[in-house]
């Protein structure tokens, strides 16, 4: 019923009689109702064109879209691997960036993907030297450039950090046991 009166009422010849008379018959329509049909008719079937640019927009020139962002660890990223075991070719020390002063451990790692890529040795000391299988983790070393990944402590060849009471878990520390009395 409804279909069929949205039909006739959007037919050709329906939208003619709907131009050319400005105002419809009393008896079929209250005139409360008269002209929102004919702005809805005229404007269901209006050809105007798309606004176009402004000057303003013009001179401004088009909008570039965003930068594509780049992965922080791209060896792990391309396997699709929170970590990737590996084997240390070096192991060595690196200075901090300017406003920060230090020895950093780092080593390279030859990853199980091929890749060679330079880890950050988190805590204090380590047991790890050439030939050690050690767990590459994502993260980069913020004032070590180039630096874009953490060795995991305490998982295969890299031992936990000894006497660590707080945060042990980022370390490889089990907990200490408590010492018995009597």
């Amino acid at each position: 019923m409804a279909s069929a009166l949205l039909r006739s009422f959007f037919s050709p010849a329906a939208r003619q009689s709907l131009t050319s008379t400005t105002t419809l018959p009393s008896t079929s329509i209250s005139s409360r109702f008269q002209s929102p049909l004919l702005s809805l008719a005229q404007r269901a079937f209006s050809t105007t064109p798309a606004p176009q640019a402004t000057l303003n927009q013009v001179l401004r020139g088009i909008r570039k879209g965003k930068r594509a962002r780049h992965a922080v660890s791209p060896a792990l990223s391309n396997t699709h691997c929170p970590a990737l075991k590996g084997v240390c070719l070096r192991v060595g020390v690196v200075r901090p960036k300017k406003p920060n002063s230090g020895e950093r451990k780092t080593a390279r790692v030859k990853l199980s993907s091929g890749a060679v890529v330079t880890a950050y040795i988190p805590g204090e000391g380590h047991n790890i030297q050439q030939h050690s299988v050690v767990l590459v983790r994502g993260g980069r070393a913020q004032d070590c450039p180039g630096v874009r990944y953490h060795l995991v402590r305490g998982a295969l060849d890299l031992g936990g950090v000894a006497s660590r009471t707080t945060s042990r878990s980022k370390y490889g520390t089990k907990k200490p046991k408590k010492a018995t009395v009597g």
